[in-house]
């Protein structure tokens, strides 16, 4: 798979940004979770940010989730990330629809509502960092955008997009984050600023990079960042992956049954004789009969 994000920094050194087109990604998540447009656009913008957030950590062994909660239909979604690039995620209500905006765009705000933005980040110390805020608008870049200002005082800009065919399928998605460095020229920042008041829609961009020859994400680099004067355009650093990857497995679940305790376990033994768990993830099925709730009852706590 040719690599679909892009970390780079300005020749004055003002600024980093991290690019990617997920719409591979995103696709097979609405698929998964059979979602509506709307709930694929809420769910796939999660995703996008939270996999370019996985990639900004720093070991091997580190992983990050972002959590919206709000009193929408939405409900809740949730994606998970680590510094290899692997995300996952789901949305609790995948099956949400609500009218378009007057703007004839996805209500992704209408559907998460008011509520709270959780960035829970385990760098393998004894204690994970959590930082929380309340949403922005629930339209979820502008709601990170103000997490990474406010939790971790790095000034940011956050773009990310979704895009649907007239089949309701997901045609293009992509995300972008701006970091604003602490040797950073006004003269820089300024540029920027009227670069990001004038681009284009970023799924538009995605579509348009898609139609050139060459590596698309190197397009849309060049799609978004040529309207800078040359001296303050991004030179890239490291081109990485951002890719579905699910790490369920029969050995998690049975962790899983374990926490349960012994008395719900007996209960679930004498009641049924067996159990089914399905991954929140990847909607894959797993099954255990009689005689293996007995051996994992052996190591419940009562």
């Amino acid at each position: 798979m040719k690599n679909n994000t892009l970390i780079a920094v300005d020749k004055t050194g003002s600024y980093r940004v991290y690019l990617t087109v997920t719409t591979d990604v995103v696709k097979k998540a609405a698929q998964i979770h059979g979602c509506t447009p709307l709930a694929a656009a809420a769910l796939g913008r999660t995703l996008t940010a939270a996999g370019m957030m996985g990639l900004m950590l720093k070991g091997e062994g580190e992983k990050l989730s972002v959590l919206f909660k709000g009193d929408g239909p939405a409900e809740e979604i949730l994606a998970c990330s680590n510094a290899a690039g692997n995300v996952k995620g789901y949305i609790h209500n995948p099956y949400l629809d609500l009218p378009l905006k007057d703007t004839g765009k996805l209500d992704v705000g209408g559907a998460i509502g008011r509520g709270t933005l959780t960035v829970i980040k385990d760098l393998g110390l004894r204690e994970p960092y959590i930082g929380k805020i309340e949403l922005v608008n629930g339209e979820i870049a502008e709601d990170l955008t103000q997490y990474f200002t406010v939790s971790e005082q790095q000034p940011s800009a956050v773009a990310l997009g979704v895009r649907m065919d007239l089949q309701g399928q997901v045609d293009a998605a992509g995300g972008m984050i701006i970091q604003v460095l602490p040797d950073a020229t006004d003269a820089c920042l300024t540029a920027l600023e009227d670069m990001l008041f004038y681009m284009d829609s970023l799924t538009l961009l995605v579509q348009d990079a898609a139609a050139m020859e060459g590596d698309q994400t190197h397009n849309l680099l060049h799609l978004i960042f040529d309207a800078l004067p040359e001296e303050f355009r991004p030179e890239i650093l490291a081109e990485r992956n951002i890719d579905w990857v699910c790490d369920c497995s029969k050995e998690r679940m049975e962790a899983a049954l374990v926490s349960v305790g012994k008395t719900d376990l007996t209960q679930i033994i004498e009641e049924d004789g067996k159990a089914e768990l399905t991954c929140s993830f990847c909607r894959s099925s797993y099954s255990f009969n009689k005689e293996e709730l007995l051996a994992i009852r052996e190591n419940a706590r009562g």
